[in-house]
């Protein structure tokens, strides 16, 4: 079964999301491991920008970026203060206070890096690096060596992920998927696409997530008995 996740690393609900997801794939593997059948989940990462307009090179505070976004400092106060609660019920610690909002894409870039048949890395844990370094360190994510020393902290190693950023190599590949994004009517994010078939927006909770998974592993069986 493949599960496509189409989401940014700017985005508070993917984070959260990804939390829940998890949770809920976890839940059906260990049911089908109790019953004795084998379902393999092929997890992979592809971009989405929020702010595709943001200046490369350029961060800020994020406290301005959803002012100016949703009409006043009061009210992304308001934003930011639920999204942390939230965070913190999936077990995650937001430091919005000091995050920095800038242009994802080289951090998309990184990600789709760690998605090549060779990376040392699994794309699960440079996405969660990465969501970690934005939403808890107060890195800047569209600082290359920032994201080398990121990519770095889950096992590239550093000289390869500069003389990547470096090349331009990965940028027409994220850009077509950003393309394919966009041709397939997704619009918000997060959004799971589950065996090309299925598409779950939101960050949903972990027992919807099983509903699904569970609904698509039994079709899955079903189809090869």
């Amino acid at each position: 079964m493949t599960v496509e996740v189409w989401s940014d690393v700017v985005c508070p609900w993917c984070y959260i999301g990804k939390r829940k997801f998890a949770s809920g794939l976890a839940q059906v593997e260990a049911e089908l491991a109790d019953s004795g059948v084998e379902v393999d989940f092929d997890i992979s990462y592809h971009p989405y920008q929020l702010d595709p307009t943001a200046a490369p090179g350029v961060a800020g505070p994020v406290i301005d970026a959803y002012a100016k976004k949703f009409g006043g400092q009061e009210r992304a106060e308001a934003i930011i203060a639920n999204v942390s609660e939230r965070a913190a019920e999936v077990g995650l610690e937001f430091r919005m206070d000091r995050a920095l909002r800038a242009n994802t894409l080289l951090a998309h870039r990184v990600i789709w890096l760690s998605g090549e048949a060779d990376s040392p890395v699994a794309q699960d844990a440079m996405k969660e690096r990465l969501l970690k370094a934005y939403f808890h360190d107060g890195l800047n994510i569209g600082d290359p060596d920032v994201l080398a020393e990121c990519a770095a902290d889950v096992g590239f190693d550093r000289d390869t992920v500069d003389a990547f950023l470096a090349s331009g190599r990965g940028t027409d590949e994220v850009r077509a998927e950003l393309d394919v994004a966009n041709d397939n009517g997704i619009t918000a994010v997060p959004t799971y696409v589950i065996n090309g078939r299925w598409a779950v927006p939101g960050a949903q909770e972990a027992e919807t997530f099983a509903q699904v998974l569970r609904k698509m592993a039994d079709q899955a069986v079903a189809e090869r008995s």
